[in-house]
């Protein structure tokens, strides 16, 4: 063993030694308990930032301590390598997606090993290669012929600069998250996926997830939105036909002062024909997002469409409106309007001086009379009693709910039902890069899917990017085939890049199976996922379909249980300093940390940051990211320091569910520690290594540092095994560490100790800091690798104290501290507390009233 620690030997050396002896192929073992821990694969975006680092590093440390639990740990990893910014970046590059996706994984894949993660890469997949996509080509046309995908035409949210439709979260301000080109609203094809078929289920199940985040689970049942409500029927004054509208609140019901129906209604359409100002207001909704948060905001728009509806109660006539705030795709596209008690009725009513009459008012109470509402200012939203409601007048919301709907039901006009906020799944995409939908257009107009004979559906890669058409768009080659003898043409929307992430957990059980989605066998031994490890981005949707993939795959008979993750760990952001000054413009320019000098003070807050002999403004510490210039780069992280450093520092600097601030000095000091470790390791070494602990001849001195070596572990064990706490663990290794160093090793059984408590430190830190402990543990003499040691186990007999700190105390106020066995008796404690000077002196000339003594801890004199 070399006298300095140099991690980028000592790190290439033990990477080969792993990779030559495949020591993380994982293999089914039904004699041994499994372990899957995966972390969210990552986009092959070109390079790893400190985000993937983190995520990645917190799931490699848990698989490692599970694999010294003595578990068949499984750890695979891959690429989520479609999506739009492949199409992107291939256009900016002059190259094609394919090419470019190709290259960045292998430059990836070579810093995930630099970082010695402990992936078993015979299970490595990517989701644009056709040996993945087939499979999911496959199951949706199960789903096609279940009835569980289907067509029809809907609103998206369509950019026209990147020519997709967005998903909800992905429009900012009215605007796509990516190109900022404002939205418009579009009626196009899609495919969707009937997930309301399994909304009670996916909330129901929730309560099966005992190792989820509680604000993950609180944010997937808000996203499912259950609500118990009232379908009812407007009459439509001349006509034969009714208005449908669903409502949660049917208390309100007699104060319908209007009707909205979306722009999208069939009676908003058939209005427009002969009035040319309401046809141009539909178009210009047309134009806005289909986000409930926009919707919310936005100013309230609306055209009367001069149609008349009839309350369903009291046979009053309504007008009938055309509203921007109404959705198609939310409820039945109408709504039943009650200004006085819902804010958004209420604003667009006093702007087009609609009628607003109270129903409700607050309950009073012999202690509460009531609170004032000025339906003047604003509505009153909260739930009462009824007025002015008729028969209905003096209940409150539970009896009013049931007694209008039982109304609306005997009448023929409504019935109680159970809706939700979630939609159907679209996830067709008007862009190249991604799965090719496998449905196929004969020439009758029919659509049918893709036989499995002709899957997969391969997406050509050999393509150029123009920036603005698909290539499989007009593209006689690829769409123009012969079907059932005559001739056909291939669908050219892709899937959304859900689809590939939903199922990537199960593919990995069997990814090299060319016969089959997923080996039921495989699947049944590794899932579920013990331990999922991701960005707390993704608790609502990935997650969410994640979930709703597995329940379809189990009603097909590929996997078993109900939920995919029994665990879920959603880790922090990584944050750094960011810079920034004033151009000549009057825009803000960012400046890499790295290039600023800082001054700070004694405390090591900053008090000036300069560049290039510029004042530069601190913004703070804020996430990393390329557009503020504070991205640290892993890989001269790692060249810098070593692999392990980046790890240790990654894992001690915060909780790993909170932020983590990046910090030059924190790395150092990382770096520092390890440092610490190898040259107590190599000073033993050099001593030559003592032999085994004799508890028996043990000091004092030397039971005291071997109890804290043991109470160490203990320590450890709970907080990276059970609760992890990754960075108090590393702290109580540390200070494990300090005990160690300064302890007396000069003679036998002391050094003994001392290198009992380093062995422990090195299996205990070789979760985190893997290269070095495998060094130290081999140059220890141990066989084989450190990983597949035991992890320590506590000796409770160190644990056990012979003395202890007894604090005498007289009339409440300490006196005395004295050493005493932890054997002595009650009656001994007393008797030494009461021989003691300092006490003799403080009950002198008094009486002793009362003497409490607590074993092992304190005596209390109570004298006057």
């Amino acid at each position: 063993m070399q006298e300095t620690y140099q991690p980028q030997e000592i790190e290439a050396t033990v990477q080969q030694q792993w990779e030559e002896n495949q020591v993380f192929k994982a293999v089914v073992d039904t004699n041994k308990e499994k372990f899957y821990c995966l972390s969210m694969f990552p986009y092959p975006s070109g390079r790893l930032h400190m985000g993937h680092v983190r995520n990645y590093t917190i799931g490699d440390v848990i698989s490692r301590y599970q694999r010294m639990q003595g578990k068949n740990v499984m750890q695979p990893m891959g690429w989520d390598a479609f999506g739009l910014p492949a199409e992107n970046a291939a256009i900016k590059n002059n190259t094609a997606p394919g090419k470019w996706t190709d290259e960045n994984i292998a430059y990836m894949k070579g810093q995930l090993k630099s970082l010695g993660f402990g992936y078993d890469w015979s299970r490595e997949l990517a989701t644009c290669k056709p040996e993945y996509y087939r499979w999911e080509q496959w199951f949706f046309t199960q789903l096609v012929e279940k009835g569980l995908a289907y067509k029809k035409v809907s609103a998206v949210n369509w950019c026209p600069h990147d020519k997709t439709v967005l998903a909800n979260e992905q429009v900012i301000d009215n605007c796509c998250w990516r190109c900022d080109t404002p939205i418009e609203r579009k009626e196009i094809p899609q495919w969707f996926i009937r997930i309301t078929d399994y909304a009670e289920e996916l909330l129901n199940d929730l309560d099966q997830l005992e190792g989820w985040p509680e604000q993950v689970v609180a944010m997937q049942r808000n996203w499912i939105g259950k609500s118990q409500g009232v379908e009812l029927h407007f009459g439509l004054k001349g006509r034969q036909d009714t208005l449908e509208v669903y409502t949660t609140r049917p208390d309100t019901l007699m104060g319908v002062s209007y009707v909205a129906v979306a722009a999208g209604h069939p009676l908003a359409a058939e209005a427009a024909e002969g009035n040319a100002e309401l046809a141009e207001f539909i178009e210009e909704c047309k134009k806005g997002g289909t986000a409930e948060a926009d919707i919310a905001t936005m100013e309230k728009k609306g055209i009367a469409t001069g149609m008349t509806a009839i309350h369903p109660i009291s046979g009053k006539e309504v007008p009938i409106w055309v509203a921007n705030f109404v959705l198609m795709d939310y409820g039945t596209g109408a709504v039943m309007a009650v200004p006085a008690h819902d804010q958004r009725d209420f604003e667009f009513a006093q702007k087009y001086g609609l009628d607003i009459t109270q129903v409700i008012e607050p309950v009073s109470s012999p202690d509460n009379q009531g609170e004032d509402i000025n339906l003047a200012e604003a509505a009153y939203t909260e739930k009462g009693k009824l007025v002015n409601s008729g028969e209905f007048d003096g209940l409150e919301f539970d009896a009013a709910f049931d007694a209008i709907a039982k109304w609306l039901t005997d009448a023929g006009k409504g019935q109680v039902k159970t809706n939700y906020r979630l939609r159907d799944w679209g996830v067709s995409r008007q862009r190249y890069w991604g799965t090719p939908v496998p449905m196929i257009n004969k020439a009758n107009g029919e659509q049918v899917p893709t036989p499995a004979d002709m899957l997969p559906v391969e997406l050509p890669t050999d393509v150029v990017m123009d920036g603005v058409n698909s290539p499989i768009k007009n593209n006689p080659e690829f769409e123009n085939i012969e079907f059932e003898g005559e001739a056909a043409f291939r669908e050219t929307d892709t899937f959304d890049t859900f689809m590939e992430s939903s199922w990537y957990y199960a593919r990995y059980c069997s990814p090299w199976d060319d016969s089959q989605m997923v080996d039921p066998t495989e699947a049944d031994y590794w899932l579920p996922v013990d331990q999922y490890v991701g960005g707390i981005e993704h608790a609502i949707l990935h997650l969410l379909y994640a979930r709703f993939f597995h329940k379809l795959m189990r009603d097909v008979g590929l996997v078993k249980g109900d939920e995919p993750f029994a665990s879920l760990l959603c880790q922090g952001m990584v944050l750094a300093d960011a810079f920034s000054y004033q151009n000549d413009k009057g825009g803000k320019e960012y400046v890499a940390p790295k290039d600023v000098k800082a001054e700070r003070d004694d405390k090591g807050r900053l008090v000036k940051a300069l560049w290039n002999g510029k004042e530069l403004k601190h913004e703070g510490m804020i996430k990393m990211s390329k557009s503020k210039n504070n991205g640290v780069d892993p890989q001269e992280a790692i060249d810098i320091y070593g692999a392990d450093t980046v790890r240790l520092y990654t894992m001690f600097a915060a909780p790993p569910e909170q932020t983590l601030e990046w910090s030059e000095n924190g790395v150092q000091g990382a770096q520092k520690f390890l440092q610490r470790v190898w040259r107590l390791a190599h000073e033993l070494i050099s001593n030559g290594l003592p032999a085994a602990v004799d508890t028996a001849a043990l000091s004092k001195d030397e039971k005291d540092v071997r109890r804290k070596v043991h109470e160490t572990i203990a320590k450890v064990s709970d907080d990276v095994g059970r609760r992890y706490h990754f960075n108090t663990g590393i702290a109580a290794i540390m200070e494990l560490m300090n005990t160690l160093q300064k302890a007396d090793r000069s003679q036998g059984q002391g050094a003994a100790v001392v290198y009992e408590g380093l062995q422990a430190i090195v299996r205990m830190l070789s979760p985190i800091a893997p290269h070095i402990c495998q060094v130290i543990w081999q140059a220890f003499g141990q066989t084989g690798l450190v990983l597949d040691a035991d992890w320590p186990a506590v000796d409770k007999e160190a644990l056990v104290k012979d003395s202890i700190q007894l604090v005498v105390q007289v009339n409440g106020k300490v006196r005395a501290k004295l050493e005493a066995s932890a054997a002595a008796s009650k009656d001994e404690l007393e008797a030494m507390a009461m021989a003691d000077d300092a006490v003799q002196k403080q009950i002198d000339g008094k009486t002793v009233r009362k003497v409490i003594v607590v074993p092992g801890k304190l005596v209390n004199i109570v004298a006057n």
